[in-house]
């Protein structure tokens, strides 16, 4: 399910649109696991939630999940991975931020392309 009726081909949008769909989908995915696993406060919610989103996250969220991924998947995190992101990250190494930016871009792509199933079976294992 997408939330609007606007016709996207994930294929022809660039690797850094497809991250900044995934971003919010990745984040998504964590928030309502932590809510689903406890009534919190807010800001200790947010501060688990930090733990899970960081380019050091993600990049042990891909090797949770690089041997699993299709040719297609592999492709599409590989284009994300090489974009040039034209920015040095903070908090993070540039190879973790260029692999955090081809999950992000996989996440993004599968969003788009309606593969809800996939996208959950994927962040079971990240989750594992």
């Amino acid at each position: 399910m997408r939330f609007t009726d606007i016709e996207l081909n994930p294929k022809q949008l660039s690797p850094l649109n497809l991250a900044f769909i995934g971003d919010c989908v990745y984040e998504m995915l964590v928030r309502e696991t932590l809510v689903a696993a406890a009534n919190r406060p807010v800001n200790d919610l947010h501060r688990e939630s930090v733990k899970f989103v960081s380019a050091k996250a993600q990049t042990a969220a891909y090797d949770k999940i690089k041997d699993c991924l299709t040719e297609e998947e592999t492709a599409v995190y590989k284009r994300g991975r090489n974009a040039k992101v034209g920015h040095n990250p903070k908090s993070a190494s540039q190879g973790e931020y260029h692999i955090a930016t081809g999950v992000e871009a996989l996440f993004g792509y599968l969003y788009l392309t309606e593969q809800h199933d996939r996208i959950k079976e994927l962040f079971e294992i990240i989750s594992e």
